[in-house]
């Protein structure tokens, strides 16, 4: 009874990780800064390697080391994320009538509140095997379609 609920939770777990890595996916290819050097596939590629680079970093192991591991993940999400543009998508028409200083405490605490929210997510990865198996492009939109292969050989696509 016990192992099946604890093999729920390890699923669940996984799924909530392939969440975080659709999300973070789809803001890094709607709000990527700086133009498209390289295909959509190619930039998810390199962002989610440097994620799980960091992740893997021997310097960033263990539950002493969470803080750092988090500061060291959201440096990325830092470089890669417009959490400006991504703060006013999400507030739509409720955006114009703030002053400069409410829209900048408002992008603070957005991007205080994704990394709450996804960090600890994106901290379960446990070596899964992400295939991009392709990309399609509708004018500056992309979709890229990958797969998380979990530990026990589920496949859990993500685009």
């Amino acid at each position: 009874m016990i192992g099946r609920h604890l093999s729920r939770l390890a699923l669940v777990s996984r799924l909530a990780l392939a969440w975080g890595v659709a999300l973070a996916g789809l803001l890094i290819l709607s709000t990527a800064q700086g133009g498209f050097a390289a295909t959509a596939q190619e930039q998810l590629k390199g962002a989610i390697d440097r994620v799980v680079s960091t992740l893997d970093s021997p310097a960033l192991k263990g539950d002493g080391k969470a803080a750092d591991r988090r500061s060291a993940v959201r440096k990325i999400a830092n470089e890669i994320f417009d959490f400006a543009e991504i703060a006013r998508r999400s507030l739509g028409r409720y955006w114009q009538p703030l002053t400069e200083p409410q829209r900048s405490e408002f992008v603070g605490l957005f991007g205080d509140l994704l990394e709450r929210s996804y960090i600890s997510k994106i901290e379960l990865y446990g070596g899964e095997k992400i295939i991009y198996s392709g990309e399609r492009v509708d004018g500056d939109l992309a979709t890229v379609s990958t797969k998380i292969i979990t530990k026990n050989g589920t496949e859990v696509p993500v685009d």
